[in-house]
């Protein structure tokens, strides 16, 4: 089979392409951020090494004899590789099409919501692994563990039929896929209205064989009954109870077994629970989960620790809408005594859907003391309507006492957080989509090492 993906980067298109590349199907692909010249990622390296080429995005990879096209969400209708796909005739397929195919080949347990899909994900993957069921795995972020051993981290091809994926509720495809079990964790505005993700989760659970739903989460009422399980950290009937927290781990007992998590914030502790209920569906002993989660090394950018230097310690993280943003600040408030955080929002539209309750999330969580610096909006590109800015948020934040500067050049923030930070303080690079923002930590860190 021969595919050409259309915006290959992206952690679930690359995924999909590694998968087939470790098929045997000849895939190529392009990317925007390749025509950029930002060529230096390690992505584009794990995708050579499986003898993915790639072309540009003006239409040349395309050509006879393609079987499909593959479209990411951000590819727009005016593309010209699916105009000359339209020219010869080439079926186009959303990335979504494709994974449900996968879908329905395997014994697939999907993890939805809106927060915490990559890590808990990458959590049944590894609990799995331990227990020696050799599972599959594609997801929207590198896992750690596979990182280690070679890999690009977001995929990888077990020896069983059981495949664990993170459905993604942003452009609605969770609603084309047929689980054999499924969890869901939460449900908060995040590129959607709330009316719209309802509709999709509604039609989502009607797809799915077992269905698991954390009983935490008030507005998911009217998906308990009939659940194969509920979990949480206040209810549910696989419950976490005992919960200690501190700045590096969770400890908690579920059924009486004891866990301990190396990762800090209730919100994992609410994953790592999500994974053992999943994972208690598929035969495996609440000691193995334990087992497993102890060793778990986490997800590329999810609260990963830069390094410490001068007493101030640099955090990298994916976080990105307010429910994140809140938990990975309640993360950060165990670890240091002052937060010193770089946001940087990852799109015009979603700055313009979640405005206001961005603005509630850090008016509660940048706490007096704390600073907040907000860089321009990230653009990756295309059409976009640009009427909404970073210093509107910084205005808008200053108005009600939070310290928000809008930094017009980001370049500029390591000598502004050197000139702030003392030791014992967090600081904190946030946002998505953005690659450069885990090297941005790691100037930070530089910064305050240099200082």
């Amino acid at each position: 089979m021969k595919l050409h993906f259309s915006g290959i980067g992206g952690n679930g298109m690359s995924a999909l392409a590694q998968i087939h590349a470790m098929s045997g199907d000849e895939v190529t692909g392009s990317d925007r951020l390749l025509d950029k010249g930002c060529d230096s990622l390690p992505i584009w390296d794990d995708l050579r090494k499986l003898g993915i080429k790639f072309t540009p995005q003006d239409g040349s990879g395309v050509k006879p004899g393609l079987d499909a096209l593959i479209l990411s969400t951000a590819i727009e209708d005016d593309s010209p590789e699916l105009a000359r796909a339209k020219e010869l005739g080439v079926k186009a397929l959303h990335r979504a099409e494709l994974l449900a195919s996968h879908v329905e080949r395997f014994k697939t347990i999907a993890v939805s919501g809106t927060s915490g899909k990559s890590t808990t994900t990458a959590m049944i993957f590894e609990i799995l692994d331990y227990a020696g069921f050799s599972p599959s795995v594609i997801t929207g972020a590198n896992i750690l563990s596979l990182r280690k051993k070679g890999y690009a981290g977001n995929v990888f091809r077990g020896k069983s039929d059981l495949l664990v994926i993170e459905a993604d509720e942003s452009d609605g495809s969770l609603v084309n896929y047929h689980p054999r079990s499924a969890a869901l964790l939460n449900l908060t505005k995040d590129h959607k209205d709330l009316d719209t993700l309802f509709g999709y989760f509604r039609a989502f659970r009607k797809n799915c064989g077992k269905f698991l739903v954390s009983a935490d989460e008030d507005n998911l009422a009217e998906f308990v009954p009939g659940a194969a399980a509920t979990f949480g950290v206040t209810r549910g009937t696989v419950l976490a109870e005992d919960i200690e927290l501190d700045g590096f781990s969770g400890r908690f007992s579920i059924r009486g077994v004891k866990f301990r998590l190396n990762h800090p914030g209730l919100y994992n502790v609410q994953n790592a629970v999500a994974a053992a209920a999943a994972c208690l569906q598929e035969g495996v002993t609440l000691e193995q989960c334990s087992a497993a989660l102890e060793s778990f090394g986490g997800v590329a950018r999810r609260f990963a620790s830069v390094g410490s230097a001068r007493g101030v310690e640099v955090i990298d993280d994916f976080a990105h809408n307010p429910a994140k943003i809140t938990a990975a600040l309640s993360a950060a408030r165990l670890r240091g005594k002052r937060v010193l955080l770089v946001y940087q929002p990852h799109g015009f539209a979603p700055v313009r859907l979640l405005k206001n309750e961005l603005l509630d999330a850090f008016a509660a969580g940048i706490r007096k003391g704390d600073i907040l610096w907000l860089p321009e909006i990230y653009y990756a590109g295309g059409t976009a309507d640009k009427s909404v800015s970073s210093k509107d948020l910084a205005y808008a934040l200053a108005a009600r006492g939070v310290d928000a500067r809008f930094a017009a050049d980001r370049a500029l923030l390591p000598a502004e957080i050197v000139a702030a930070a003392r030791p014992g303080d967090v600081a904190v690079v946030m946002g998505a989509r953005d690659p450069t923002l885990s090297d941005y930590a790691r100037s930070v860190l530089d910064a305050i090492k240099n200082s």
